[in-house]
């Protein structure tokens, strides 16, 4: 059975979401994809009908061997198109992830061969996360920016699919230049506002903790606050 696009499209955002190491269930999908919670339902249930996934008992939606099969030709089409549009065409995040959605239902397996290797066989997408069937980067014990300590230095490893979404914020790191290999040094984190900031060169760039939760960095130096034990630091994600 072929997916449909719309199929395509469920896959790859459960694909995404599962990529911050937190559950994906319906209500955060529905969140994500921008329809109703009643549609999402009803699509799940036809997506387990027909094995692309399984959904368990806490409602928690999983991909199953067909689906993830689909999800990572899927991500890996969306995230070379996005390496070309950005690195060749010269686009900013925001547009090129919206360009790249458009064409990744399209894109066939031989020009979809011939664009890695135009790119030089590119290992992540412009925001950092790792392009399936590639060879993978060098994996850092990474952490959450939003869980950094003041004082800390930082370099981003990558931007969340879950933040792409967001336009708003994409353009804001674009602008401000937070991308994967950008050194940070955390000026301020304060909880009772939500907000931490961080000092790149001489540029300060505040961040929502919500959005900074989406970036996830590896540390260099350790900050001036309460450490955190080394039970919370992600590997991998």
């Amino acid at each position: 059975m072929h997916a449909t696009p719309t199929i395509e499209d469920y896959l790859g955002a459960i694909y995404d979401l599962a990529g911050s190491g937190a559950p994906v269930i319906g209500a955060r999908l529905a969140k994500h994809m921008g329809v109703s919670a009643p549609t999402v339902t009803e699509t799940l249930h036809r997506m387990n009908r027909e094995g692309y996934v399984r959904l368990g008992p806490r409602k928690e939606v999983r991909l199953t061997k067909e689906g993830m099969a689909v999800a990572e030709g899927l991500a890996r089409r969306h995230r070379l198109l996005e390496r070309w549009l950005t690195d060749v065409l010269e686009l900013d995040w925001a547009s090129a992830h919206d360009e790249a959605h458009r064409l990744e239902h399209a894109l066939s397996p031989k020009v979809e061969e011939r664009l890695a290797k135009l790119l030089g066989m590119p290992s992540t997408c412009p925001h950092g996360n790792p392009i399936p069937g590639m060879s993978q980067p060098s994996r850092h014990k990474h952490i959450p920016l939003a869980d950094a300590e003041a004082g800390a230095e930082v370099v981003v490893d990558r931007i969340l699919e879950e933040a792409e979404v967001d336009h708003q914020l994409l353009d804001y790191l674009w602008q401000n230049g937070i991308r994967p290999g950008a050194r940070l040094r955390v000026v301020e984190v304060a909880p009772s506002v939500g907000t931490i900031t961080a000092k790149l060169n001489e540029r300060t760039v505040m961040l929502g903790l919500q959005a900074a939760a989406k970036i996830r960095v590896h540390p260099i130096s350790v900050g001036l606050g309460k450490k955190r034990p080394l039970s919370h630091v992600h590997a991998g994600d």
